[in-house]
């Protein structure tokens, strides 16, 4: 689920929401005694994380590209 930011045009509070990104645009404040609108604001996103033991380049090699690479392989050692 992505994460948003927000900012209050009225009392100029920064915020983030955790939201479907089906979910509506937030419109008012949080803060109940606040009640001003939100504008969403433009975010950088967040880098792709990799858990694991490990993830290799060639972990996801097309079937065109092991075919060449054993062709190659096979060549090398008979020279």
């Amino acid at each position: 689920m992505p994460n948003y930011d927000y900012r209050c045009q009225k009392c100029d509070t920064v915020f983030e929401v955790f939201q479907k990104m089906s979910d509506q645009k937030l419109e008012t404040c949080p803060d109940q005694s606040c009640a001003g609108q939100v504008k969403r604001l433009l975010g950088t996103g967040s880098g792709v994380i990799f858990k694991g033991t490990g993830f290799y380049q060639t972990d996801y090699r097309s079937d065109s590209y092991k075919k060449g690479a054993s062709k190659d392989s096979g060549n090398s050692k008979k020279d």
